[in-house]
């Protein structure tokens, strides 16, 4: 089955059976958990945009594979062309501006993506058998449409040491045991966005590895379910009201994010899951690769994101009286034009794509960082702008129980009234959406996920020194000066 519905997605990580800490507890079944259920909602949501009514949506959701020839969800593709890499870039604004939130499949598609390219070079230059190893595990989640985690981030202990140095070498994935049929790993990868969504996840070594770091220097799949993971459920801005059962108090009641700590305590990993072990020159590559494409993503997610701030803040504007002030409209205008940079910088990156060795395109990289370093920037700047409109009531609003008290709820009704005809519960729900993006739980996925997914500011500053030339600039100018 290359194309699962939704309702087929929730049956499979239901049947998946993972338990997770959350809040203290360890808790089974926890796609029925309130404060997980809305992440997982918003996959699913993934899994029914190729079976959407309108045949122009459906060519940006599906595609025909590279491997099978079957048509398949673009969030399992391996790129071929620009164009691919621009509807990518389309389909995540799509479901950004239809969850309103984090949808978490984009870090395993550019995982993939990254491994395909890096295991082709790698076989080339060492004769392993990394990239058919790869190929074969890539066909069979395009073929079952499977959701995949990408884990990159190591805890890194003392950011000041090496991964050898640490006084705990574990604060570093690594290979603790080397078998005839596999290998051993201990660990942890931290913020992982979806895990608990996903049937398998592609985990990656988090920086360059140097000579006498080959323990450390590991890429592997693993099925999510497997012997010896453990998961930490993350804590988010006013997540314990989607424990609450008000649904206006959640801002987003029906879509969320999700990040969690995996703990891998000497899980083992079959030979034809490794595809990567010890060679320490591709793991920068892999690294970097996977961080091109991922900063890519960001251009898209975002600023489907930044269209439901947009729509909120307008509408509440509206509600208000006040859309019609020319400093108010002006705002919009500026949020607007951040947003949009957002995506032009996404797209751009894209249309400059080119084609790698082993047959999937790649993005601009310098790009690739330009639209990531404005993606630490400009959502801030949107949030900051949104409360200003938006007004106090924000951080203020009473509680939604609040309105079913006697005595309470009709003082709610008649002083947070606003505009004639507009029901001040409408004027509720808009404001807690708003609040969710900017300080809430929401915020998460928009705001610290801006500025720390897919690496920090400098993360983007180094990539961008190392790859804009300056030397050819400088040569161009000493050239029209005849220097």
């Amino acid at each position: 089955m290359a194309l699962k519905n939704s309702k087929e997605y929730i049956a499979s990580i239901e049947a998946l059976g993972l338990e997770a800490q959350v809040m203290g507890k360890k808790v089974g079944n926890h796609t029925q958990h309130p404060m997980i259920r809305p992440s997982l909602q918003a996959v699913a949501i993934t899994f029914d945009g190729p079976h959407d009514e309108d045949p122009e949506l459906r060519k940006l959701f599906r595609v025909k594979s590279s491997l099978t020839g079957e048509e398949i969800n673009r969030f399992t593709h391996l790129h071929q062309s620009t164009e691919d890499l621009i509807d990518k870039v389309k389909m995540q604004r799509h479901y950004g501006s239809q969850t309103g939130c984090c949808f978490q499949r984009c870090v395993g598609m550019d995982a993939a993506n990254a491994a395909f390219s890096v295991t082709y070079e790698c076989d080339q230059k060492h004769g392993t058998v990394y990239h058919e190893r790869f190929r074969q595990f890539w066909q069979r989640v395009q073929s079952e449409d499977l959701v995949v985690d990408g884990a990159m981030t190591d805890p890194k202990g003392d950011r000041g040491k090496r991964p050898g140095e640490q006084a705990d070498p574990d604060q570093y994935l690594r290979v603790v045991e080397r078998r005839d049929d596999g290998i051993v790993v201990r660990g942890a990868k931290l913020h992982q966005t979806g895990m608990l969504n996903s049937h398998e996840m592609i985990v990656m070594p988090t920086l360059t590895m140097r000579p006498g770091e080959e323990e450390y220097a590991v890429c592997f799949a693993l099925p999510t379910d497997s012997e010896g993971l453990h998961y930490i459920y993350g804590r988010q801005a006013s997540d314990t009201r989607k424990v609450e059962d008000q649904p206006i108090d959640v801002g987003n009641s029906c879509f969320g994010g999700q990040e969690v700590m995996t703990i891998f305590d000497d899980v083992f990993v079959p030979t034809e899951r490794i595809f990567m072990d010890g060679e320490v020159e591709f793991s920068g590559q892999l690294v970097e690769r996977f961080a091109s494409y991922h900063r890519q993503s960001y251009g898209g997610c975002k600023s489907g994101v930044g269209d439901i701030l947009i729509g909120a803040t307008a509408l509440i504007a509206k509600m208000n009286g006040v859309d019609k002030a020319s400093h108010v409209r002006d705002k919009i205008v500026e949020m607007i034009h951040l947003n949009e940079t957002l995506f032009a910088c996404g797209i751009a990156c894209s249309s400059q794509g080119y084609q790698r060795p082993a047959g999937n395109y790649e993005i601009d990289s310098l790009l690739a960082n330009v639209c990531k370093l404005n993606v630490t920037r400009f959502p801030y700047e949107l949030a900051r702008l949104a409360t200003d409109l938006a007004g106090g009531l924000i951080g203020t609003l009473p509680a939604a129980k609040d309105l079913d008290d006697p005595v309470t709820g009709p003082y709610i009704r008649k002083y947070l009234t606003a505009v004639e005809g507009v029901d001040p519960i409408d004027r509720m729900k808009v404001l807690r959406l708003i609040e969710n993006l900017v300080v809430g739980a929401g915020s998460v996925a928009y705001l610290v996920e801006s500025m720390h997914g897919a690496g920090p500011p400098m993360a983007q500053r180094i990539m961008i020194a190392r790859q804009a030339q300056l030397d050819r600039k400088i040569e161009k100018v000493e050239s029209l000066l005849g220097l």
